[in-house]
Protein backbone atom coordinates (compact mmCIF):
# COMPACT_ATOMS: atom_id res chain seq x y z
CA UNK A 1 0.00 0.00 0.00
CA UNK A 2 1.46 3.37 -0.81
CA UNK A 3 0.41 6.70 1.23
CA UNK A 4 0.57 10.22 0.42
CA UNK A 5 0.45 12.90 2.56
CA UNK A 6 1.57 16.81 2.60
CA UNK A 7 1.19 19.93 4.25
CA UNK A 8 2.30 23.80 3.69
CA UNK A 9 4.61 26.12 4.54
CA UNK A 10 2.56 28.22 6.19
CA UNK A 11 4.68 29.14 8.92
CA UNK A 12 5.45 27.86 12.55
CA UNK A 13 3.27 23.62 12.78
CA UNK A 14 0.89 23.79 15.61
CA UNK A 15 -0.60 21.30 17.73
CA UNK A 16 -4.07 21.11 15.46
CA UNK A 17 -0.94 20.39 12.67
CA UNK A 18 0.57 17.47 14.48
CA UNK A 19 -2.60 15.83 15.80
CA UNK A 20 -4.19 16.43 12.81
CA UNK A 21 -1.80 15.51 10.30
CA UNK A 22 1.49 14.72 11.13
CA UNK A 23 1.28 12.17 14.24
CA UNK A 24 -1.30 10.08 11.84
CA UNK A 25 0.76 10.56 9.47
CA UNK A 26 4.15 9.13 10.67
CA UNK A 27 2.20 6.36 12.36
CA UNK A 28 1.19 5.58 9.18
CA UNK A 29 4.66 4.75 8.08
CA UNK A 30 4.35 1.22 9.52
CA UNK A 31 1.40 0.30 6.99
CA UNK A 32 3.03 0.72 3.70
CA UNK A 33 5.21 2.98 1.80
CA UNK A 34 4.39 6.51 2.90
CA UNK A 35 5.54 9.58 0.64
CA UNK A 36 5.02 12.84 2.26
CA UNK A 37 6.01 16.43 0.73
CA UNK A 38 5.88 20.01 1.81
CA UNK A 39 3.66 21.79 -0.56
CA UNK A 40 5.57 24.76 -1.44
CA UNK A 41 3.89 25.09 -5.19
CA UNK A 42 0.69 25.15 -3.28
CA UNK A 43 1.97 27.67 -0.96
CA UNK A 44 2.22 29.90 -3.89
CA UNK A 45 -1.21 30.97 -3.35
CA UNK A 46 -1.18 33.34 -0.12
CA UNK A 47 2.40 33.52 -0.06
CA UNK A 48 4.42 36.01 -1.81
CA UNK A 49 7.62 36.62 -0.08
CA UNK A 50 10.51 33.78 -1.35
CA UNK A 51 12.41 34.24 1.59
CA UNK A 52 9.99 33.05 4.09
CA UNK A 53 8.94 30.64 1.63
CA UNK A 54 12.12 29.01 2.24
CA UNK A 55 12.38 29.23 5.52
CA UNK A 56 9.10 27.79 5.66
CA UNK A 57 9.95 24.53 3.64
CA UNK A 58 13.14 24.18 5.74
CA UNK A 59 11.04 24.62 9.69
CA UNK A 60 8.94 22.02 8.46
CA UNK A 61 11.54 19.70 7.25
CA UNK A 62 13.15 19.98 10.77
CA UNK A 63 9.64 20.14 12.44
CA UNK A 64 8.47 16.98 10.68
CA UNK A 65 11.93 15.31 11.62
CA UNK A 66 11.93 16.10 14.95
CA UNK A 67 8.68 14.87 15.68
CA UNK A 68 8.78 11.10 14.23
CA UNK A 69 9.33 10.93 10.56
CA UNK A 70 11.58 8.07 9.82
CA UNK A 71 13.31 9.14 6.18
CA UNK A 72 14.54 5.12 6.13
CA UNK A 73 10.86 4.18 5.96
CA UNK A 74 9.47 7.62 3.79
CA UNK A 75 9.71 9.17 0.94
CA UNK A 76 10.17 12.87 2.42
CA UNK A 77 10.56 15.24 -0.41
CA UNK A 78 9.96 19.21 -1.46
CA UNK A 79 6.49 19.20 -3.66
CA UNK A 80 9.04 21.44 -6.31
CA UNK A 81 11.30 19.37 -6.70
CA UNK A 82 9.03 17.08 -8.65
CA UNK A 83 8.08 19.04 -11.43
CA UNK A 84 6.30 16.41 -12.91
CA UNK A 85 3.68 17.26 -11.06
CA UNK A 86 2.80 20.55 -12.99
CA UNK A 87 2.17 18.56 -16.00
CA UNK A 88 0.04 16.22 -14.81
CA UNK A 89 -2.23 19.14 -13.10
CA UNK A 90 -2.35 19.96 -16.95
CA UNK A 91 -3.61 16.74 -18.54
CA UNK A 92 -6.05 16.46 -15.78
CA UNK A 93 -7.36 19.85 -15.64
CA UNK A 94 -8.47 19.11 -19.44
CA UNK A 95 -11.01 16.62 -18.00
CA UNK A 96 -11.76 18.79 -14.92
CA UNK A 97 -15.32 19.79 -14.82
CA UNK A 98 -15.91 23.65 -14.08
CA UNK A 99 -18.72 22.66 -12.26
CA UNK A 100 -16.48 20.18 -9.72
CA UNK A 101 -14.27 23.14 -8.70
CA UNK A 102 -16.82 25.67 -8.02
CA UNK A 103 -18.80 23.53 -5.41
CA UNK A 104 -14.95 23.03 -3.67
CA UNK A 105 -15.55 24.76 -0.05
CA UNK A 106 -11.42 25.71 -0.10
CA UNK A 107 -11.60 28.25 -2.66
CA UNK A 108 -14.79 30.02 -1.16
CA UNK A 109 -13.74 29.58 2.29
CA UNK A 110 -10.42 31.39 1.38
CA UNK A 111 -12.47 34.26 -0.57
CA UNK A 112 -14.82 34.80 2.20
CA UNK A 113 -11.77 35.41 4.46
CA UNK A 114 -10.54 38.39 2.21
CA UNK A 115 -7.80 36.41 0.10
CA UNK A 116 -7.44 37.79 -3.45
CA UNK A 117 -9.22 35.26 -6.29
CA UNK A 118 -6.89 34.20 -8.66
CA UNK A 119 -6.56 30.52 -10.89
CA UNK A 120 -4.20 29.47 -8.59
CA UNK A 121 -6.78 29.00 -5.79
CA UNK A 122 -9.58 27.88 -8.00
CA UNK A 123 -7.23 25.60 -9.24
CA UNK A 124 -5.96 23.99 -6.08
CA UNK A 125 -7.81 20.64 -6.28
CA UNK A 126 -6.41 19.52 -9.46
CA UNK A 127 -3.01 20.31 -8.43
CA UNK A 128 -3.89 18.65 -5.54
CA UNK A 129 -5.36 15.90 -7.29
CA UNK A 130 -2.20 15.45 -9.43
CA UNK A 131 -0.04 15.14 -5.87
CA UNK A 132 -1.99 12.11 -5.17
CA UNK A 133 -2.64 10.54 -8.36
CA UNK A 134 1.27 10.82 -9.63
CA UNK A 135 2.50 8.55 -6.87
CA UNK A 136 -0.50 5.92 -7.41
CA UNK A 137 -1.35 6.77 -3.83
CA UNK A 138 -3.81 4.02 -2.31
CA UNK A 139 -4.43 6.06 1.10
CA UNK A 140 -4.56 9.83 2.11
CA UNK A 141 -4.43 10.48 5.21
CA UNK A 142 -6.61 14.04 5.70
CA UNK A 143 -8.69 16.41 8.05
CA UNK A 144 -12.32 16.02 8.22
CA UNK A 145 -12.23 19.87 6.03
CA UNK A 146 -9.58 17.75 3.19
CA UNK A 147 -12.00 15.50 2.25
CA UNK A 148 -13.71 16.60 -0.41
CA UNK A 149 -10.00 17.42 -2.06
CA UNK A 150 -9.87 13.98 -1.63
CA UNK A 151 -13.51 12.91 -3.41
CA UNK A 152 -12.57 15.23 -6.07
CA UNK A 153 -9.45 13.69 -6.92
CA UNK A 154 -11.08 10.14 -6.90
CA UNK A 155 -13.71 11.96 -9.81
CA UNK A 156 -11.29 13.09 -11.61
CA UNK A 157 -9.11 10.38 -11.84
CA UNK A 158 -12.37 8.15 -12.48
CA UNK A 159 -13.14 10.81 -15.47
CA UNK A 160 -9.90 10.15 -17.01
CA UNK A 161 -10.13 6.43 -16.27
CA UNK A 162 -13.05 6.68 -18.39
CA UNK A 163 -12.05 8.72 -21.52
CA UNK A 164 -8.37 6.97 -22.27
CA UNK A 165 -8.27 3.84 -19.91
CA UNK A 166 -7.16 2.76 -17.17
CA UNK A 167 -4.65 4.84 -15.55
CA UNK A 168 -4.73 6.32 -12.35
CA UNK A 169 -4.99 4.29 -8.75
CA UNK A 170 -8.27 5.54 -7.23
CA UNK A 171 -7.33 6.32 -3.57
CA UNK A 172 -8.95 6.51 -0.72
CA UNK A 173 -9.25 8.75 2.59
CA UNK A 174 -8.45 7.83 5.86
CA UNK A 175 -9.95 10.52 8.88
CA UNK A 176 -8.85 9.68 12.72
CA UNK A 177 -12.31 11.56 13.50
CA UNK A 178 -11.71 11.50 17.60
CA UNK A 179 -8.76 13.84 16.34
CA UNK A 180 -10.10 15.16 13.04
CA UNK A 181 -10.38 18.67 13.90
CA UNK A 182 -8.26 20.26 17.25
CA UNK A 183 -9.63 22.89 18.97
CA UNK A 184 -7.82 26.70 19.18
CA UNK A 185 -7.30 28.73 21.64
CA UNK A 186 -11.06 30.62 21.27
CA UNK A 187 -12.59 27.04 20.37
CA UNK A 188 -12.79 27.63 16.80
CA UNK A 189 -10.45 25.12 14.60
CA UNK A 190 -7.02 25.51 15.22
CA UNK A 191 -5.49 27.54 12.47
CA UNK A 192 -3.10 30.36 11.73
CA UNK A 193 -5.90 32.16 10.09
CA UNK A 194 -7.83 32.44 12.91
CA UNK A 195 -4.84 33.91 14.91
CA UNK A 196 -5.33 30.65 18.04
CA UNK A 197 -2.47 27.96 17.53
CA UNK A 198 -0.60 26.26 19.94
CA UNK A 199 3.10 26.33 18.18
CA UNK A 200 4.44 22.61 18.74
CA UNK A 201 8.49 24.43 18.98
CA UNK A 202 7.32 27.98 20.44
CA UNK A 203 9.45 29.49 23.22
CA UNK A 204 8.14 28.25 26.64
CA UNK A 205 7.10 31.98 28.12
CA UNK A 206 5.10 33.02 24.92
CA UNK A 207 3.36 29.77 24.96
CA UNK A 208 2.58 29.80 28.94
CA UNK A 209 1.19 33.21 27.89
CA UNK A 210 -1.12 31.56 25.42
CA UNK A 211 -2.61 28.72 27.49
CA UNK A 212 -3.18 30.81 30.48
CA UNK A 213 -5.23 33.30 28.05
CA UNK A 214 -7.96 30.77 27.44
CA UNK A 215 -11.22 32.28 28.25
CA UNK A 216 -13.04 30.31 30.54
CA UNK A 217 -16.74 30.55 31.47
CA UNK A 218 -17.67 32.57 34.75
CA UNK A 219 -19.11 29.93 36.98
CA UNK A 220 -17.53 30.00 40.51
CA UNK A 221 -14.79 27.59 41.34
CA UNK A 222 -16.74 25.55 43.67
CA UNK A 223 -20.14 25.21 41.04
CA UNK A 224 -20.21 21.40 39.76
CA UNK A 225 -19.79 21.42 35.87
CA UNK A 226 -21.87 18.34 34.51
CA UNK A 227 -20.62 19.89 31.11
CA UNK A 228 -16.58 19.48 32.03
CA UNK A 229 -15.66 17.08 28.21
CA UNK A 230 -16.56 20.06 26.53
CA UNK A 231 -14.18 22.52 28.33
CA UNK A 232 -11.81 24.00 25.86
CA UNK A 233 -8.55 23.05 28.18
CA UNK A 234 -10.05 19.60 28.96
CA UNK A 235 -10.55 18.91 25.18
CA UNK A 236 -6.56 20.43 24.60
CA UNK A 237 -5.42 18.43 27.96
CA UNK A 238 -6.79 14.86 26.46
CA UNK A 239 -4.01 15.16 23.57
CA UNK A 240 -1.08 15.78 25.63
CA UNK A 241 -1.69 13.98 28.83
CA UNK A 242 -1.70 10.75 29.66
CA UNK A 243 -5.45 9.58 30.08
CA UNK A 244 -5.35 8.85 33.73
CA UNK A 245 -4.31 12.23 34.36
CA UNK A 246 -6.61 14.06 31.67
CA UNK A 247 -9.41 11.84 33.18
CA UNK A 248 -8.72 13.08 36.78
CA UNK A 249 -8.82 16.80 35.77
CA UNK A 250 -11.84 16.55 34.23
CA UNK A 251 -13.29 14.53 37.06
CA UNK A 252 -12.11 17.88 39.11
CA UNK A 253 -13.93 19.90 37.00
CA UNK A 254 -17.15 18.27 36.65
CA UNK A 255 -17.55 18.30 40.69
CA UNK A 256 -16.49 21.63 41.54
CA UNK A 257 -13.80 23.47 43.14
CA UNK A 258 -10.93 23.04 40.65
CA UNK A 259 -10.10 26.59 39.32
CA UNK A 260 -9.54 27.10 35.73
CA UNK A 261 -6.42 29.21 36.69
CA UNK A 262 -4.56 25.48 37.69
CA UNK A 263 -6.59 23.50 35.04
CA UNK A 264 -4.28 25.84 32.91
CA UNK A 265 -0.87 25.63 33.95
CA UNK A 266 -1.72 21.55 34.20
CA UNK A 267 -2.28 22.30 29.96
CA UNK A 268 0.92 24.15 29.77
CA UNK A 269 2.89 21.27 31.79
CA UNK A 270 1.68 18.55 29.98
CA UNK A 271 2.23 19.96 26.20
CA UNK A 272 5.12 20.95 27.42
CA UNK A 273 6.48 17.38 28.29
CA UNK A 274 4.84 15.82 25.31
CA UNK A 275 6.90 17.31 23.04
CA UNK A 276 10.13 18.09 24.98
CA UNK A 277 11.85 14.90 23.24
CA UNK A 278 10.90 16.46 20.08
CA UNK A 279 12.00 19.99 20.60
CA UNK A 280 15.42 18.06 21.77
CA UNK A 281 15.69 16.09 18.44
CA UNK A 282 14.81 19.46 16.58
CA UNK A 283 17.70 21.30 18.32
CA UNK A 284 20.18 18.64 16.71
CA UNK A 285 19.10 18.78 13.59
CA UNK A 286 18.84 22.44 13.27
CA UNK A 287 22.52 22.03 14.02
CA UNK A 288 23.14 20.00 10.80
CA UNK A 289 20.84 21.15 8.29
CA UNK A 290 23.07 19.16 5.43
CA UNK A 291 21.53 16.12 6.59
CA UNK A 292 18.24 17.51 6.38
CA UNK A 293 18.71 18.86 3.03
CA UNK A 294 20.18 15.23 2.01
CA UNK A 295 16.77 13.81 3.13
CA UNK A 296 15.22 15.78 0.70
CA UNK A 297 17.31 15.58 -1.92
CA UNK A 298 17.23 11.38 -1.72
CA UNK A 299 13.25 11.68 -1.12
CA UNK A 300 12.44 13.67 -4.43
CA UNK A 301 14.73 11.19 -6.25
CA UNK A 302 12.82 7.93 -5.00
CA UNK A 303 9.49 10.46 -5.86
CA UNK A 304 10.72 11.20 -9.05
CA UNK A 305 11.24 7.66 -10.29
CA UNK A 306 7.40 6.76 -9.62
CA UNK A 307 5.85 10.14 -10.54
CA UNK A 308 8.45 9.60 -13.92
CA UNK A 309 6.24 6.13 -14.25
CA UNK A 310 3.12 7.17 -13.96
CA UNK A 311 3.21 10.62 -15.77
CA UNK A 312 4.38 8.21 -18.82
CA UNK A 313 1.34 6.11 -18.73
CA UNK A 314 -1.02 8.90 -18.61
CA UNK A 315 0.87 10.51 -21.68
CA UNK A 316 0.89 7.24 -23.67
CA UNK A 317 -2.94 6.67 -22.46
CA UNK A 318 -4.30 10.30 -23.47
CA UNK A 319 -1.89 10.30 -27.00
CA UNK A 320 0.44 12.77 -25.67
CA UNK A 321 3.49 10.30 -26.55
Amino acid sequence: MRILSGIQPSGSLHVGNYFGMMKPAIELQERGEALYFIADYHSLTSLTDPEVRRKNVMDVALDFLACGLDPERTVFFRQSDVPEVCELTWLLSTVTPMGLLERCHSYKDKIAKGISPNHGLFAYPVLMAADILIYDSNLVPVGKDQKQHVEVTRDVAIKFNQLYGETFVIPEPEIRAEVATVPGLDGQKMSKSYNNTIEIFGEAKALRKKIMSIVMDSRPIDEPKPDADQNLAIKLLKLVAPPDLARECEERVRAGGYGYGELKKQLFASYWDYFAEARARRAELADNLDYVNSVLEKGAARAREIATTVLKRARRNCGID
